[in-house]
């Protein structure tokens, strides 16, 4: 049982900050540092939220404890009035002490970023280059369907159709925090296209999720980059193929984690125009900087949690979806439904809240060891 005044007195110190970031969010210096000014705004819509909650949760107290009064009126009409907005603030407080634990555990501090989403085709040849296809396709229609916006920056073709890579930035509100859940490698059991003796073939793609890192998140001499630039290969007409619209660059950084110098070698060619396709370049380089800079950040988290549901070994398998059966399985929550035609046309908001709910079940619990 939750001790009122314990956490009424943790939420009245948020509220004190709260106050406080209100007023630094006006600040003209701090403004000016668009650093400190999105840390600052972000934690203020956060506790925000908690001031919104606390209120409720104080008017339900004293609601109660007015209910309870009144129960010893003479009047038995007032009397029942009073059992029952008794009975009421008493079910809405208990679900407001866990949504309120549930927000004072301390969020992720990349969930509401943009997302960069890595699509590779694994073991199975041209039939896995196949489903990468078929991910990327279920992924567009779930993104179209949250209105958020795709943009890709490099593909590769399988020969039998798909993409033996496709990477594409996702931009919309809470991307990261939501798609996260789908790093990881999801496995396919079905007779593929090429099969000739309609034998059940598994095969396996790999989907990584990235926190899409903002300009001022990681230090990048662009003066260092050195570019080179291609004629882009496929389809899209005559300037594609004779213009040198495709990019490339080259840049030499040292891992903190390990005080190694690593090459990073990226390819941008999806678009017509070179600038636009450098600009696209870039992102994933500051993306791909601020991925491996957070590593270990993410292992400690993932050390820490007896399942792995958001973060960890992105090579683990996380989900088989078998075509003979129709059934999705999540390995993760052991969830298992059986609409796999609705799940591959994007429908596939229900699996990502049981894993969400999962979770915050196992968040909740760490919070209170």
């Amino acid at each position: 049982m939750t001790d009122h005044n314990t956490l009424l007195d943790r939420l009245d110190g948020l509220k004190s900050r709260f106050e406080e970031v209100s007023t630094l969010i006006t600040d003209p210096a701090v403004i000016a540092d668009q650093r400190r000014y999105v840390k600052l705004t972000k934690e203020y819509k956060e506790l925000g939220d908690l001031i919104k909650a606390r209120t409720e949760y104080v008017n339900c107290l004293t609601g109660l404890a007015e209910a309870r009064e009144m129960m010893g009126e003479s009047d038995h009409e007032m009397r029942e009035m009073a059992r029952e907005e008794a009975d009421t603030c008493e079910r809405r407080i208990a679900e407001l002490e866990e949504e309120i634990k549930l927000m004072l555990i301390p969020a992720d501090p990349q969930d509401d970023r943009n997302a960069v989403l890595e699509i590779r085709g694994g073991t199975g040849g041209d039939e896995a280059a196949i489903f990468a296809g078929d991910l990327f396709r279920m992924y567009t229609k779930y993104c179209e369907g949250k209105g958020w916006k795709i943009a890709v920056s490099s593909c590769t073709e399988g020969a039998a159709g798909g993409y033996k890579e496709i990477i594409c930035t996702v931009t919309g509100e809470r991307v990261y925090g939501t798609l996260k859940y789908e790093s990881g490698v999801h496995r396919v059991q079905r007779v593929p296209a090429t099969e000739t003796q309609g034998r059940v073939h598994t095969s396996a793609a790999s989907v990584a999720v990235l926190p899409e890192a903002e300009p001022f998140d990681v230090e990048i001499n662009e003066g260092e980059i050195k570019w080179d630039t291609f004629r882009s290969g496929g389809a899209g007409g005559q300037n594609v193929n004779k213009v040198e619209s495709g990019v490339r660059l080259r840049y030499n950084w040292k891992n903190p984690n390990t005080g190694q110098v690593e090459e990073i070698l990226i390819e941008c060619t999806e678009t017509r125009d070179q600038p636009k396709n450098k600009e696209r370049a870039l992102a994933r380089l500051r993306t791909f900087i601020y991925d491996k800079e957070h590593q270990k950040y993410i292992d400690d988290i993932a050390s820490k949690r007896k399942t792995m549901v958001s973060t960890g070994d992105r090579s683990a398998k996380i989900r088989t979806y078998n075509y003979p059966q129709g059934r999705i399985t999540d390995h993760r929550i052991n969830y298992t439904i059986y609409n796999l035609a609705a799940f591959m046309d994007g429908d596939i908001q229900d699996c990502i809240d049981h894993l969400i709910v999962a979770e915050n079940a196992e968040r909740l619990k760490e919070s209170e060891l």
